[in-house]
């Protein structure tokens, strides 16, 4: 039998995701953020789900795999079943001529007149004739007495692992509709936690670092964009790596300034290099080869697009420490106050 694989083990590995998406328009107050260590609580409490989740639904495969088993040893038993009823039919018609004869002359079965007869050899063919037909008689029957008891045992088995199938089918239904249910409650109650944590909390929790090595291996603006992750600011990511430095970094200017950065660029297509590029001439890298296409610069706005700002002063004294910082190109060739790379990534150096 092929069973459909359950949707909770999917829920459960995929419940990140989608309570990333569900709830990235959700701004919290930093009142009302919990602390990193409830942050971390949070996500425990799903790596916990989320492995329940998984051992319930290895078993459940495991008991899947048991019945498709026996459901083909059912229905081997009733092809030999369907053997064995063919060859019953098959002598069924010589022993109920046997029958009859034996009926109408029972001398037959036993020593016949004719070893009486006063001729020797006339005596001795008889009784060689009446042997030769004695053993196929002997033979049918035994046969038929063989294939009768086959029967029985077949129809037996047979009966037996329908009612087995029958009972372990209800019961697997019953937990695949447990496991559904437990995965349904699992999901609302990890929405319901991750919808009081502030953005960058809830994203940090969505975004893994084992994202990275699959995003290293797509050339320059052609990483999917399920390596990437989402930032705070809608339709803006990056590598995982530099976004989780970013996350940081945003949180740290919030405190100090009370609103998230403010975003015009991010992780760039290599079509969107190209159309920039066509418009901004010996302004931006040449497609291909610009930091925004590897997933590690930011265009930044909200005031650090002006060098002598409060903003730029603060990320050019602080940015460091979070893992980002203004290359000196940007400084003079050509001037832009607003761009700022990752500081762990090793790329060419380039223009925006």
């Amino acid at each position: 039998m092929r069973s459909p694989r359950p949707a909770a083990l999917i829920a459960a590995i995929m419940v990140f995701a989608s309570l990333s998406v569900s709830g990235a328009s959700d701004r919290s107050s930093a009142s009302q953020a919990p602390s990193p260590s409830s942050a971390e609580a949070l996500r425990k409490q799903a790596d916990k789900a989320a492995n329940e989740l998984a051992k319930a639904t290895k078993a459940w495969e495991d008991r899947s795999k048991q019945l498709s088993a026996s459901e083909e040893k059912l229905k081997q038993t009733l092809a030999a079943l369907g053997a064995a009823d063919a060859q019953l039919n098959q002598i069924r018609e010589p022993l109920a001529r046997l029958a009859a004869n034996t009926y109408k002359e029972p001398g037959l079965l036993g020593i016949p007149d004719l070893l009486g007869d006063d001729n020797p050899d006339q005596a001795l063919a008889a009784a060689t004739d009446l042997t030769l037909l004695s053993n196929e008689q002997k033979t049918l029957v035994d046969k038929a007495g063989q294939l009768r008891k086959q029967h029985e045992s077949l129809a037996a088995t047979a009966q037996d692992l329908q009612s087995r199938n029958a009972i372990e089918q209800a019961r697997l239904q019953q937990e695949v509709g447990g496991l559904k249910a437990r995965a349904a409650a699992l999901t609302t109650q990890l929405t319901a936690a991750l919808k009081k944590l502030d953005p960058n909390t809830r994203l940090r929790l969505t975004c893994q670092k084992s994202l990275v090595a699959d995003a290293r291996k797509y050339p320059n603006g052609l990483i999917p964009s399920r390596y990437l992750c989402q930032l705070p600011e809608p339709g803006r990511s990056l590598r995982a790596d530099a976004a989780l430095a970013f996350y940081n970094l945003n949180a740290a200017y919030k405190r100090r300034f009370g609103t998230q950065m403010c975003l015009t660029d991010s992780y760039r297509s290599l079509g969107e290099q190209q159309r920039i590029y066509s418009q901004r001439p010996g302004m931006a890298a040449v497609p291909g080869h610009s930091n925004h296409g590897y997933g590690t610069a930011v265009d930044l706005c909200g005031g650090v697009q002006s060098e002598g700002s409060a903003q730029f002063n603060w990320l050019q004294s602080n940015s460091k420490r979070y893992e980002f910082f203004h290359p000196s190109w940007a400084y003079s060739s050509p001037f832009e106050p607003w761009h700022w790379e990752y500081t762990k990534e090793n790329t060419p150096t380039s223009s925006d």
